[in-house]
């Protein structure tokens, strides 16, 4: 089985080399395909991703997966959304995961995710767990962690209605389920995820694997730490727009929606007095 990881990437040379490295390093019985959609960065990016690339080249990095094919590309992109559809319409992988590149994988990651797919056949679309960590890779806000897998173990449509509790880094698809429902809406570009998962979850039944397959890199000064607010009342307009008719999950997302910005402003406030 072939699985393809995109990564869309601009001005992360901070995080990108931790990146790179965690898919680069996965062990198992399956191909890579690993596509960096870089958006032009200006900073070290680029002689990043050329080191990597000569070192497989020169078969100087220790492939522990069956095969690896590294594509990257450097070019202006539209954001974010453009740079991932552009590496979804490069993949040829059977599986289809993205992880940005500030996020990283876990060892095991991919051999996981391809062995619950092969023995899964009928699964369309999964996700696992997601630890949280800090600029120096410290695990943080473990108890966000545990209420997510709470919910992940309660998976159904409705739920997810109700909020967003799928960590992105931890999530994948079979290729063929583009055919259907397409690739990111590029009009997002913080909800970009949530918005897909509910078009994913309209069609197709999602499924919760029992492990750690990812850390999402949680700082003041990233996009999700910058912007929560606004991505948070992003969540709601996509949620309505999927309900068509459901009156209770998105009164229960009204009700998550204020929990979640008061919890947030609150931690963002005793973040600033420290």
């Amino acid at each position: 089985m072939k699985i393809s990881v995109i990564t869309p990437s601009f001005n992360h040379a901070e995080f990108l080399e931790k990146t790179l490295v965690s898919v680069l390093s996965q062990k198992g019985s399956f191909e890579l395909e690993y596509i960096v959609m870089d958006g032009g960065s200006t900073d070290n990016s680029k002689v990043i991703l050329e080191k990597y690339a000569k070192l497989l080249q020169a078969k100087k990095w220790e492939v522990q997966c069956k095969k690896i094919d590294f594509i990257w590309r450097s070019e202006k992109d539209k954001g974010q959304s453009d740079a991932i559809n552009k590496g979804l319409k490069l993949a040829t992988g059977d599986i289809i995961g993205w992880l940005n590149s500030d996020d990283v994988y876990l060892p095991n990651a991919l051999e996981t995710v391809v062995r619950y797919f092969a023995r899964e056949p009928q699964m369309m679309w999964a996700f696992g767990k997601c630890k949280i960590i800090d600029k120096a890779d410290r695990e943080i806000r473990k108890w966000i962690t545990a209420y997510k897998n709470l919910r992940l173990r309660n998976y159904n449509y409705n739920k997810l209605l109700e909020e967003n509790f799928i960590s992105q880094p931890a999530t994948f698809w079979r290729r063929k389920v583009m055919q259907e429902v397409g690739y990111l809406d590029e009009n997002h570009h913080l909800v970009m995820d949530y918005e897909y998962w509910l078009r994913l979850g309209a069609k197709f039944k999602g499924d919760f694997v029992n492990n750690y397959l990812a850390s999402f890199r949680w700082y003041a000064d990233s996009k999700s730490g910058g912007g929560f607010l606004q991505q948070f009342r992003q969540d709601l307009a996509v949620a309505k727009k999927y309900a068509k008719g459901r009156k209770w999950p998105i009164f229960l997302h009204n009700l998550n929606h204020y929990k979640i910005i008061t919890i947030y402003t609150l931690m963002s406030f005793f973040r600033r007095r420290r």
